[in-house]
């Protein structure tokens, strides 16, 4: 498939199923799910085929800056598709599915290149597999957190649009964050768990930066979950902590690709 055709038809449909949730909580609507889980399953599947075509070269996977981005929102999305049924998580499609028809647009227009090689060692693409799954779940924590943020915000000054209004109660949207920071720290843990075993210096000059940041998340994320079961940590604190453990893991695993690829060009 052309991919000029392929990128627009993927964008679309991410962008339809936004303005369709949009719509259907500005209309009511009573069950939106079944509409969304729809166009989510197109975009996703249209997004499937076009990174196989940006990223599978003969000599390796392509995980430049903006195909590793576009990877990690395709991971993100087909996540939040799983738990649409079962979570209330339907809201953070209109910020996330819109994310990812952003990073296939700037994967279009400013390709760059790291190359992941064919022969790459198996342990070597387990560490890889976690630590874009761990990414990814933490990422719909931190958005499920500045959702969170916007509600307390609103009712603590007794004015909650009409959004918001749609939103679950706090306690459940609060719940439902600490079940995805567990869950994106025990795929954290196995990510270093699996670099310390696999990587053959993990504290080698071009991995030091994203190996302390990643385990200063770590130290974040697990102070989060700790302070939530000794001291009952909830509301802006909770929620502070947790966007501070994703600011860190954000730097650490796009911070020196942003800077070698896009700035020095290497």
């Amino acid at each position: 498939m052309n991919t000029f055709i392929l990128s627009a038809s993927t964008i679309a449909f991410y962008l339809i199923a936004a303005m369709a949730r949009l719509y259907l909580v500005r209309n009511h609507a009573l069950s939106p799910k079944k509409i969304l889980f729809a166009f989510g399953v197109i975009a996703i599947l249209l997004h499937s085929v076009l990174l196989h075509q940006d990223m599978v070269t003969p000599t390796g996977l392509d995980l430049g800056f903006f195909n590793a981005a576009s990877l990690v929102m395709w991971v993100i999305s087909i996540l939040l598709l799983f738990t649409l049924f079962s979570k209330p998580v339907e809201n953070l499609v209109v910020v996330l599915f819109p994310l990812a028809a952003l990073t296939i647009i700037l994967q279009a227009y400013f390709p760059t290149e790291r190359i992941l090689p064919a022969n790459t060692e198996i342990g070597v693409q387990i560490h890889i597999f976690y630590s874009i799954l761990s990414y990814a779940i933490l990422s719909i924590s931190a958005f499920q957190a500045f959702f969170l943020a916007m509600q307390d915000y609103q009712l603590r000054r007794k004015r909650l649009a009409w959004a918001m209004q749609m939103l679950p109660p706090l306690q459940v949207m609060e719940t439902l964050m600490f079940q995805m920071v567990a869950l994106g720290l025990l795929l954290l843990s196995l990510s270093l768990i699996s670099g310390f075993l696999f990587l053959e210096d993990i504290f080698d000059q071009h991995l030091v930066h994203k190996t302390i940041l990643s385990i200063a998340a770590w130290f974040v994320y697990a102070t989060l979950l700790w302070g939530r079961w000794r001291y009952g940590w909830r509301g802006r604190k909770a929620i502070r902590w947790n966007l501070a453990g994703f600011f860190v893991l954000l730097l650490a695993y796009f911070g020196k690709k942003f800077v070698l690829e896009l700035i020095l060009h290497r």
